[in-house]
């Protein structure tokens, strides 16, 4: 086998929680563009079946299963074995926050502290546990992590921290999965999708965002796909317990106090 032939997944079947836009949709597509059947989760119908139609058109089936993926992996799973009968890939791509606010950690509701770990660092975990128990040897977990999970994050705090256990999580499950399934995190810096925009309310900053960056420019959707794409191949077969940091260049020691750089997907 080639090198490139390493790449292909071809036949093999994927799950992407958070496939409606953005990243999660880059994802899905260059899944497909792969060989994989995709199955895909998020809350937004629409958004899902423009998702879909991308993949079809790439010569790829894919399944649609719509819902908040806060206790509902089991049934993404579950759903997705009946329609394809095998599940190779999980991306818990699933992330962000509900409220369109930030602040402080001081000030910070302790529901809105919760919520922030059940839907970025809880439905991770679930999804991990749905997936592994379907999963056969050579099968690959890829966690959707951020920047900001690495280091300290004033005013999305709450974001942060469910990042930072994502990191651990994903650090200890592939210990306890190996060998038979390896388990990875990618961490985006800045990507300028639509749900970053609204959250953070920067969309006249972009530039300036950009120019902190060492390469020059923020990130795109397909940046993040190209990384999850190579972690969930045969390419990466020796590859598990590494987050893999994906932001132009932008490190802790570029990093600024002040900076924020949640990733919402």
């Amino acid at each position: 086998m080639s090198l490139g032939d390493k790449f292909r997944m071809d036949d093999q079947v994927a799950v992407v929680t958070g496939g409606g836009q953005g990243i999660g949709r880059a994802i899905v597509w260059g899944l497909a563009d792969l060989g994989c059947d995709v199955a895909i989760n998020a809350r937004r119908l629409p958004d899902l079946e423009q998702t879909k139609a991308g993949v079809e058109a790439r010569g790829r089936r894919c399944l649609i299963v719509d819902g908040d993926i806060r206790d509902f992996s089991e049934e993404v799973a579950d759903r997705t074995m009946a329609e394809f009968g095998r599940i190779d890939t999980w991306v818990n791509n699933v992330g962000g926050s509900d409220e369109k606010t930030t602040r402080q950690l001081i000030d910070t509701p302790d529901e809105i502290f919760r919520s922030q770990l059940e839907l970025n660092l809880t439905s991770a975990f679930q999804g991990c546990k749905a997936a592994a128990k379907r999963m056969k040897k050579g099968s690959s977990i890829v966690n959707i992590s951020s920047g900001a999970g690495t280091r300290g994050s004033p005013m999305t705090g709450p974001y942060a921290a469910a990042k930072a256990g994502m990191n651990n999580l994903t650090q200890t499950l592939a210990l306890e999965l190996a060998p038979n399934i390896r388990v990875n995190a990618v961490a985006p810096g800045p990507i300028a999708t639509e749900a970053f925009i609204e959250v953070l309310g920067i969309s006249s900053k972009l530039d300036e965002v950009a120019a902190t960056i060492p390469l020059g420019r923020m990130g795109e959707p397909d940046d993040i796909a190209a990384a999850v794409v190579y972690l969930a191949s045969p390419a990466a077969s020796w590859v598990t317990g590494q987050l893999h940091l994906v932001a132009g260049g932008r490190t802790q020691r570029t990093y600024q106090v002040g900076q924020d750089d949640r990733d919402d997907n």
